[in-house]
């Protein structure tokens, strides 16, 4: 084979550089074989490891490696490049460990192989043993620090750099636009502003020429630690900004709450790519404007911008404030064109976004067309089918998981206990608690304390308490919010205030607890005492709080303070009465015999009145002897309810009273005839 064959199939193995040129490179190696010049000629058996290293062949390599009679510097450096390049770290190690000679460019691979697979610590060993150090091994040190968060350290590691490139420039430093963009990088993910202003002010004093990498690392650097003028003045100083750059400062602006400037920036562009449409569509959700980013998403779509699973995820987030399914069907159909629907991040978006818009239902049914899941997602699927009373699927999802986190472990125990099955979460809690790998936290234990609250189990709750206080989390506004549901259901209610009182009260929920604990107790004028309370120290009532309080009108029969509250609530904190606060007015009017009060306020439901607060007038009509109107109201629960037993019983009970003997009989015939029983009353006590 002569020397013009060697250099043309040379050419040719330069130029294989995929998984698909494989086939061609092995017939050329047994070619070379068959010719008897793979290793008589080492340039040839060079060109062909480099050719396996390249493609990421490296097992191929290494055989190739291990035959070849003769190495030199090149052929040690491409097999020790394949190895970092494939991320084969141990391989990489023992190779250049057991090289005969190392040059810089040995040092750099190695480094460069470790620092992208997160190996710092062994890569700065490794530094500090490097013999000649040089610019690039520097900045990939640095830059492997900056890229996994250890932004510190990159700082630190820089003004070695500086000292180093003092000593070896003989006093001048020569600045490298690569390891400057670094560090600038570091300086924004770290936040140290004024250390990234001296490095830029050293810049212009030394005229450094800056490169479009470099140019739009400061504007990053300046946009994310707020200083926005200053951001805004390199950005205008450059000829042609790009992308990087102005998606940089639209953060900085939406970051600020400065979205109008923002937008401004924004229109600079002529022709705006879908990084710039996602910076400003995440801008405006940050910044509590959906509807405008939904404006803006519309206006991507119609300029035929493809969006990708940024630009969905953000819009989807816009459809989850605003609260119209509507808007979610739209987006999910979009998204369906776009072909990345099935997109993970695009997908558990949807799915949050129909939760959080009340249609649970087209959160399940796009979940059931999922063919790829992640622990995140699950968890998710298992909150929602819990909300919708749908346990047998939640715990389906939740024992089916190969991978369990503790959310997940919270979010079963949370969805149980809220549908009222007490028992099955003090199961899951006994299991977390004999697994040694499982470490509980807050959320598990008042979970579990909630759960001992609905099966009245005192010693339970305080034994899990005390784990509590082992652990450490016994002050936390969680656990001690649902330790003062718990003593207020076993009827603790003074164990429940204790502790109340002690307590640091952050928000309404610790008082909404306590007032709830209050009013089902009968503890009314202390309940009306605690808001009048809560009220003086500015914490804003939601609508539990009002539950509650209305709750203990009704308890103490305080007609007047309880109208009085319900408008406020109305009026003042412009919550819309729900089936809670009506059902309790009404039981208030009916108790004090305001009948005619109680039905009109019945009348003026926005939404279907149900049996329940019929059956409360019908008591209050009975206690106050209105025999004629009774008749008419256990009617009109039959109406809504015909196997109401409880209505039933009471209108045979009224015909019985008028002297009715044969309509009292036929209501009672009615009942056995279409297996209607009464309720049994239950109770519950510890063996």
């Amino acid at each position: 084979m002569d020397s013009s064959d060697l250099h043309g199939y040379a050419r040719v193995l330069n130029s294989l550089n995929t998984l698909n040129s494989v086939p061609q490179g092995k017939q050329l190696h047994l070619l070379f074989l068959k010719r008897g010049v793979l290793f008589s000629t080492l340039t040839i058996a060079n060109r062909l490891l480099q050719m396996y290293a390249r493609c990421g062949i490296m097992d191929d390599a290494r055989n190739l490696f291990d035959e070849m009679p003769h190495r030199n510097c090149f052929t040690w450096n491409t097999l020790l490049e394949g190895y970092a390049k494939s991320g084969r770290k141990n391989d990489s190690l023992d190779l250049f460990y057991s090289m005969p000679h190392k040059n810089e460019f040995s040092w750099n691979v190695i480094l460069s192989g470790l620092a992208r697979a997160g190996e710092l610590d062994v890569a700065q060993q490794l530094f500090v043993e490097m013999p000649n150090k040089n610019t690039v091994a520097w900045n990939t040190v640095i830059h492997g620090y900056a890229r996994h968060g250890k932004s510190r350290m990159a700082l630190v590691l820089f003004k070695d750099f500086l000292r180093w490139e003092t000593v070896e420039s003989g006093g001048i430093l020569r600045w490298d636009p690569f390891v400057l963009a670094t560090v600038v990088g570091a300086c924004s993910d770290f936040g140290t502003l004024d250390l990234g202003k001296q490095i830029h002010a050293r810049m212009i004093i030394d005229d450094v020429k800056s490169d479009s990498v470099l140019g739009s690392s400061l504007v990053n650097m300046y946009g994310k630690c707020g200083d926005l003028d200053s951001a805004g003045h390199l950005l205008n100083a450059m000829e042609v900004p790009d992308d990087y750059s102005l998606s940089s400062l639209i953060s900085g602006y939406a970051n600020c709450c400065r979205m109008d400037d923002a937008r401004r920036i924004f229109e600079r562009k002529s022709n705006p790519c879908v990084v710039l449409w996602n910076t400003m569509i995440s801008g405006y959700v940050a910044n509590s404007d959906a509807e405008e980013a939904l404006i803006f998403f519309r206006s991507m779509h119609k300029q035929g911008v493809v969006g990708d699973y940024s630009t969905f995820s953000s819009t989807l987030s816009a459809c989850s404030s605003i609260g119209i399914v509507k808007n979610c069907i739209q987006v999910h159909a979009q998204a369906n064109k776009s072909g990345i629907i099935y997109d993970l991040v695009v997908a558990s978006a949807l799915i949050d976004a129909y939760a959080k818009c009340g249609s649970h239902i087209d959160a399940c049914n796009f979940f059931s067309e999922l063919k790829i899941y992640d622990t995140i997602l699950l968890n998710s699927m298992i909150t929602i089918y819990c909300s919708c009373g749908r346990i047998v699927e939640a715990k389906r999802i939740f024992d089916n998981m190969k991978l369990k986190s503790l959310i997940s472990w919270n979010s079963m125990m949370v969805g149980l206990s809220q549908n009222g099955y007490a028992v099955e979460v003090l199961q899951l809690f006994c299991t977390m608690n004999n697994d040694n790998n499982l470490s509980m936290d807050k959320y598990s234990l008042a979970s579990a304390i909630t759960a001992c609250a609905g099966i009245a189990s005192l010693e339970l709750g305080e034994q899990i308490f005390a784990r509590a206080t082992v652990i450490g989390v016994d002050s936390d506004q969680v656990i001690a919010t649902s330790l003062i549901d718990f003593y207020c259901k076993c009827g603790l209610v003074r164990n429940g205030q204790k502790l109340f009182d002690q307590m640091t009260k952050f928000d309404e929920v610790v008082w909404n607890s306590m007032l709830v604990g209050y009013a089902t107790n009968g503890f009314g004028i202390e309940a009306l005492a605690l808001f009048r309370e809560m009220r003086r120290v500015n914490v804003t009532p939601n609508e539990v709080t009002f539950t509650a309080v209305l709750s203990a009108c009704d308890h103490c029969g305080l007609v007047e303070e309880g109208k009085k509250w319900f408008y406020v609530m109305k009026n003042e904190y412009c919550i819309n009465p729900g089936i809670e606060h009506y059902s309790c007015m009404i039981d208030l009017f009916a108790r004090a015999g305001c009948l005619k009060e109680a039905i009109d306020l019945i009348d003026e439901i926005p939404f279907q009145s149900d049996a329940t607060m019929w059956s409360a007038v019908l008591r209050g009509c009975i206690e106050n002897g209105e025999k004629s109107l009774s008749l008419k109201v256990a009617k009109r629960i039959i109406e809504l309810d015909p196997r109401n037993s409880g209505a039933l019983v009471q209108l045979s009970g009224v015909m019985a009273s008028t002297g009715d003997w044969k309509e009292s009989a036929l209501v009672r015939q009615f009942m056995r005839e279409t297996r209607i029983r009464k309720n049994p009353g239950r109770s519950w006590c510890n063996i």
